[in-house]
């Protein structure tokens, strides 16, 4: 409250100060008139011209006043003037030079015509000079005077983006940047001038011309461009050292007037990528989850949280958010609360991997649709604790699956992943089971099961850039496993739009596959966001490479050679073939598994890959699969842990 009577205040006060220069500026123009018009020769001046003005100087005064604050001189932000309020200026000098003119012929007073010329010029002049004073004094103090903290700034772009941030910064009060070039690709800007400053060359000239002006600060102004475009400007400005670098959102902001200083952000590694965001028709989406009951297992999680933000967004009738994990199903809980206070939302604790604990839940709330986010993600715990990934990324799945069959769901949505392709790992392998059982079902059920697959996700629990960053506030070494490591990587909002496209236009059996572009290296992704935090690479921050981890291998796969793609209405969106199995036989398997888990054997892996022949245990056993599986069998055939008689 201080504050804002403070601002009120400094309002006030600035109104009056204009006031009152605003009157002696009236009367000097009116006056000084006489000696421009007489040549400063007092003799010659009509004595009867002279009392006229004398006569009317107040009414002139305060009409013209009255006019100044009609067009709007007294709350306009002249931090900010342009043209616009110059031609405010003009028309209120006119309208004053009108009512001047007016003012004599009603009173019969006798002035000469030249004096109604002579006072629309001072008068204009006297306003202009009070109201553009200090954007004046500010560009002149700019110019010739340099802070021990002023940042040399590169400009890339030679557009409106440009224009509007390099005039936001000549006013800043808080930003003191000088901007020393401008680069830009057209080669008909090269060697012209915006605000004084110079568009030195194309992109070819960025590090030369770094160099030669000590910049440290670069701001990318180019919002129209397609991402790969911006990615190889980014990319050469990367290599200027102890340099930020800051990007205009998008262009769309632009039109809309948004772009300025404060909308500027630093570059997200999202822009590394090299490819457009995956569009999806959030049209489809919206229809298909309205007026539904909708839930999302490991609804606290990253990918769940952004699917239940996602849900509500498209107008669903009741969300249901189950999770094992208190703290993250609170977390979104409140979010989705204060974001959506008529939202009928409901947040249940609880695994997956009870049956009981599910029938309950699908028996209270029938759901409509089911987004199965739930699962252990980690590869090296998944290999140190094998069992527990089968626990969860299979049998929870199953189970989940079970129920959602008993209670007629409409859809059903696995979320898988790359790794589960030509599986290394014990991650990779559960999930991969976790396709098949998904593919077992949509075969016996007129629920409709399909799977969806996609890379790592940028920012992410547990994913490498969380802990890129925290290594480099720690100090370093940034630890990437291998120099020729490569993933393929999206955003949070795109895997989960494309999970949605899934929910709303499969039909039962697809696994759905999104086209990422070209995979990145993960040592770019640790370079990339050292340069970005400010350090040099290898003096301020090294980067350690400690080998692949078990279970890891240098590039991830989308597709199985068996299986073909086909397209659908998003470009970006592919389907892949389902690969044909014996499900008999999955399911006598499923059974020799789960009493085998449950027991806590630990020779798992070997029995995964019977399931799963593209997975290839590192671990050698003393007996076969076929022995392990055998006396798995023999061992647990009478035991209530077994899968028989639950589906």
């Amino acid at each position: 409250m201080r504050l804002l009577l403070k601002k009120r205040g400094w309002s006030i006060a600035t109104k009056i100060f204009f006031v009152l220069l605003d009157i002696i500026c009236i009367n000097l123009s009116s006056f000084l008139v006489f000696m421009i018009r007489f040549n400063m020769q007092w003799a010659e001046i009509p004595f009867e011209n002279f009392y006229a003005v004398l006569d009317t100087m107040i009414i002139n005064t305060i009409g013209t006043l009255v006019i100044f604050a009609l067009f709007r001189l007294y709350t306009s932000m002249w931090r900010f003037a342009s043209i616009k309020e110059l031609m405010y200026i003009i028309q209120a000098s006119f309208a004053s030079v009108i009512f001047n003119l007016l003012v004599y012929v009603v009173l019969e007073r006798s002035i000469f015509w030249s004096y109604f010329f002579f006072y629309f010029v001072g008068i204009f002049l006297f306003t202009c000079t009070s109201r553009f004073a200090y954007r004046f004094v500010r560009l002149v103090y700019r110019g010739s005077v340099h802070t021990p903290y002023m940042r040399n700034t590169m400009i890339i772009g030679a557009g409106e983006a440009c224009n509007v941030v390099m005039k936001e910064l000549e006013l800043s009060t808080r930003l003191d940047a000088k901007v020393c070039c401008i680069i830009d690709d057209d080669p008909q800007k090269i060697n012209k001038y915006i605000h004084g400053v110079k568009v030195v060359g194309n992109r070819e000239s960025i590090l030369e011309n770094a160099s030669k002006y000590q910049i440290n600060e670069i701001i990318v102004a180019i919002p129209g461009v397609s991402r790969r475009t911006q990615q190889e400007i980014l990319n050469i400005c990367q290599k200027v050292e102890n340099c930020d670098l800051k990007i205009i959102p998008g262009v769309y902001q632009l039109v809309k007037g948004e772009v300025s200083v404060s909308k500027l952000r630093n570059v997200e590694l999202e822009d590394l990528l090299g490819r457009e965001p995956v569009a999806i028709k959030t049209e489809a989406v919206g229809r298909y989850v309205s007026g539904k009951v909708v839930l999302v297992t490991g609804g606290g999680g990253s990918i769940g949280s952004e699917l239940c933000r996602q849900i509500v967004a498209n107008g669903v009738r009741k969300l249901i958010i189950f999770d094992i994990y208190e703290n993250n199903a609170y977390d979104i809980q409140q979010e989705l609360k204060v974001r959506y206070p008529n939202l009928d939302l409901v947040v249940l604790i609880g695994s997956v991997r009870n049956s009981r604990r599910l029938n309950y839940v699908f028996a209270q709330y029938r759901p409509h649709i089911v987004y199965h986010a739930a699962a252990h993600k980690h590869v090296p715990l998944m290999e140190d604790s094998p069992n527990e990934a089968i626990k969860n990324n299979v049998f929870g799945t199953y189970k989940t699956a079970v129920i959602a069959d008993q209670y007629h769901v409409e859809k059903f949505v696995l979320i898988s992943t790359d790794k589960a392709v030509n599986p290394t790992n014990i991650m990779g392998a559960s999930k991969r089971i976790g396709e098949m059982i998904i593919q077992l079902f949509n075969n016996r059920s007129k629920t409709e099961f399909v799977a969806v697959r996609f890379g790592n996700v940028l920012g992410s629990n547990g994913s490498v850039i969380p802990l890129f960053k925290k290594q480099i506030e720690s100090g370093g070494p940034v630890t990437v496993t291998h120099p020729d490591i490569i993933r393929y990587f999206m955003t949070i909002p795109e895997a989960v739009s494309l999970v949605l496209q899934a929910g709303a236009s499969g039909k039962g059996g697809e696994i759905f596959v999104l086209d990422m572009g070209e995979p990145v290296k993960i040592v770019n992704l640790a370079k990339n966001l050292i340069r970005l935090s400010g350090y040099v690479l290898d003096t301020d921050i090294e980067i350690k490479y400690i080998g692949l981890r078990a279970g890891e291998k240098l590039y991830e796969e989308l597709l199985m050679e068996e299986e073909g793609l086909e397209k659908t209405s998003n470009s970006k969106i592919f389907i892949g073939k389902p690969i044909e199995f014996d499900e008999e036989e999955l399911l006598q398997d499923l059974d020799v598994l789960y009493a085998g888990i449950i027991g806590e054997k630990s020779d798992v892996k070997q029995v995964i890959s019977r399931i799963v022949p593209e997975y290839q245990s590192n671990e050698v056993g003393t007996k076969s699969e076929e022995q392990v599986r055998d006396d798995w069998k023999r061992e647990y055939a009478e035991s209530d842990e077994t899968l028989a008689g639950r589906r």
